[in-house]
């Protein structure tokens, strides 16, 4: 027996125990080299004209004996000689594949080996391995045959053809680990199918089945049919990556059956696109958009990711470097050689190509959803409706960096046009109303007197803007862009109840959309956004929304000075629960209403408060109050009698009133029925 050396010794002890996280991976390691040494003799057969073999001659055979308790992985490729096995296989890291592939590097084939450290993980599973191989061309067979952990021996062997055939007795079961599960045809099947269905070679295995027998010509009329059961040899895997055939050559059907079975999707998906990139770093990448929000889609046990191959290798079935968290629902595979992977093939040494890949990756998935968005709406309002969410998250999380590539894909249902936009398409209609507006503004004006009809164009343009744009120059301004436009929206729980709130109707009122935003990440987002291609973004329920005209706001003005004193009482009957008190033009037919000011609005206080850390998080709240109700002439009247006691009860009816309609906790409901109950009596 030949003797490790000490260094050796250390090594393939970290090989065995230490480099390799995962023990299902050896069946992958085996059946890669096995492949490596048929492509090693398949261009053997290209440059040599005495060697006459085609690649539908090559094949990897799986075998298993559990009386015996071996794994075997035979293959009929270029085999080894003595000196072959004693350097490949006595020496720890040497690459007879990688030092094949430098050799060979202007010849087409795709060595999958690099590191020469794939056959040990076969001790995470053995506690002896026996290689028997014939190199091609020779009459000889010799045996390399290891307990990992002292040295080996060669000796000579037996083996009618060329070829290898490594052979594992595995280890014998623990408390903690079950080897026996390599000893079974599901168990072997499943590793083949999971790692190694895209080897170029057929992996084969004698497999049981099961089969009807004839029916008995003088069976009786109560006859059941009898089985039989027999073994046949089966071939594994599909061998040929449907993402490396040409689009064209493959059905719809077939890239629905690919995702459902891969994936485990019982649905088809609604859009399948692919990516193939040549350069420094070349792959190819096959994605699937599914019809539906996996169960655990948004729970913190959902793994995302795109299955990664190297060389038709699956190297992890879900590398999450290949998507971003807005993009986690996609599913599908990235397949590149050109890969820097580590030693143990699990993950990659470089980041860097990751991050490229996923650059364009990225690219290609808005480009998709774009494309759905404009040619497909209803798929894609589908799509939306399920995976919208994360897009919004996508935007907040990044503190708005990723607003331009995601913020043209959101969609919100649209108050006035009854239906879901987009924000550019909320951007068009106001800008056509605008310009509807002007014209019909400039034909009046031109009919009651045409003299001063261009004169008068400038003004017409500042009155009608959505925010009372202050000149021309930012009327014009207005029109070449999107700046002097605001968006309008409500956040709240669904459509129907914000289509309700006074604010809403305010600003409908006004001639402007709205935006309802039902989802707990909508309000976020948005104060994220900022503005969406230079028009300003506003919560309805937010400050100032500049609508009212200068007349209005004078005389808002002085209503409050003739009040000031009803004002200050209120807010002092009200203490730090609000921030202030102000008149308001925009609660419709309700006397009083809240909104906030801020960077925390009412819908963020719900929301924050409904999570884990979220406990007593407050928007700085102010009591509008709405001078044309009849309730407002009720407190003037109190006031000026100085009945102050009234005024504080008809703050708290209607503080706690305006608190119900936003769907926001009253503080003590005891306190607001005894208030209802005076009032009544």
């Amino acid at each position: 027996m030949k003797k490790f050396k000490t260094e050796s010794k250390r090594l393939l002890d970290l090989m065995i125990n230490s480099i390799y996280t995962n023990q299902e991976i050896f069946l992958r390691e085996l059946i890669s080299n096995a492949s490596d040494a048929c492509d090693k003799l398949y261009l053997a057969s290209l440059t040599d004209k005495k060697v006459k073999l085609v690649r539908s001659n090559f094949a990897i055979m799986l075998a298993y004996d559990k009386d015996s308790r071996t794994v075997t992985v035979s293959d009929n490729g270029i085999g080894m000689s003595k000196d072959d096995l004693d350097k490949n296989l006595g020496t720890i890291a040497h690459s007879g594949s990688l030092e094949f592939k430098e050799e060979n590097a202007a010849d087409p084939v795709d060595i999958i080996g690099q590191f020469g450290v794939g056959f040990y993980s076969g001790f995470m599973v053995a506690h002896k391995v026996k290689v028997v191989s014939r190199a091609f061309g020779s009459d000889e067979a010799w045996a390399w045959e290891s307990d990992g952990i002292d040295g080996y021996s060669i000796s000579e062997a037996a083996r009618e053809n060329h070829g290898t055939d490594v052979i594992l007795t595995l280890k014998n079961d623990t408390d903690e680990e079950s080897y026996s599960k390599f000893l079974s045809e599901y168990e072997l099947k499943h590793l083949v199918k999971k790692y190694s269905n895209y080897v170029r070679y057929p992996v084969k295995m004698e497999v049981s089945k099961s089969r009807a027998l004839p029916k008995p010509d003088d069976a009786p009329d109560d006859y059941k049919t009898q089985y039989e059961d027999y073994t046949e040899t089966d071939t594994l895997n599909s061998m040929t990556p449907i993402w490396k055939r040409k689009k064209p050559d493959v059905t719809e059907e077939e890239y629905n059956e690919f995702y459902k079975s891969d994936f485990h999707d019982y649905a088809a998906p609604v859009a399948t696109f692919s990516l193939n990139a040549e350069g420094a770093i070349s792959y190819d990448a096959l994605m699937f958009i599914p019809s539906h929000a996996p169960f655990d889609l948004y729970s913190k046990d959902y793994q995302k990711g795109l299955a990664l191959y190297s060389s038709n290798v699956m190297i992890m079935e879900k590398c999450p470097d290949l998507l971003s968290d807005h993009f986690n629902f996609v599913r599908g595979v990235v397949d590149s050689a050109d890969l820097n992977l580590n030693i143990s093939r699990e993950t990659l040494q470089q980041n860097s190509q990751l991050r490229a890949i996923a650059k364009r990756i990225e690219k290609k998935i808005v480009s998709e959803l774009t494309s759905m968005r404009d040619n497909d709406r209803e798929t894609y309002e589908g799509v939306f409706e399920c995976f919208g969410r994360g897009l919004k998250y996508g935007i907040y999380t990044s503190y708005g960096s990723l607003k331009d590539p995601l913020a043209e894909l959101l969609l919100y249902y649209s108050a006035k046009q009854k239906k879901m936009i987009t924000l550019r398409e909320y951007l068009e209609a106001a800008k056509n109303n605008v310009e509807k507006n002007t014209d019909a503004s400039s034909a009046s004006q031109t009919k009651d007197d045409p003299a001063n009809s261009a004169t008068n164009d400038a003004a017409d343009d500042v009155t009608t803007a959505p925010d009372s744009v202050a000149d021309d120059a930012e009327t014009k301004s207005a029109e070449d862009s999107n700046t002097g436009i605001t968006i309008y929206y409500a956040a709240g729980s669904n459509e129907e109840m914000l289509a309700k709130m006074p604010m809403v109707r305010s600003v409908l009122a006004k001639g402007h959309d709205v935006l309802l935003c039902t989802q707990d990440v909508d309000d976020f987002c948005m104060s994220v956004m900022q503005d969406f291609d230079g028009a300003v973004l506003k919560n309805v329920a937010g400050g100032d929304l500049g609508l009212e005209t200068e007349e209005e706001k004078e005389q808002f003005a002085n209503i409050a000075k003739d009040n000031e004193q009803l004002l200050e009482a209120m807010k002092e009957a009200l203490g730090d629960t609000i921030s202030k008190v102000v008149l308001s033009s925009r609660l419709a037919d309700i006397p009083a209403g809240i909104s906030a000011e801020g960077p925390i609005s009412l819908e963020m206080e719900k929301v924050l408060n409904a999570g884990p850390e979220g406990k007593d998080m407050r928007a700085s709240r102010v009591l509008e109050l709405n001078p044309e109700h009849a309730v407002f002439t009720k407190l003037t009247e109190a006031q000026d009698q100085g009945d102050l006691e009234k005024v504080r009860l008809f703050t708290n009816i209607l503080y706690n009133q305006a608190l119900l309609v936003e769907g926001l906790p009253i503080d003590d409901p005891v306190a607001f029925a005894e208030s209802i109950g005076e009032l009544m009596s």
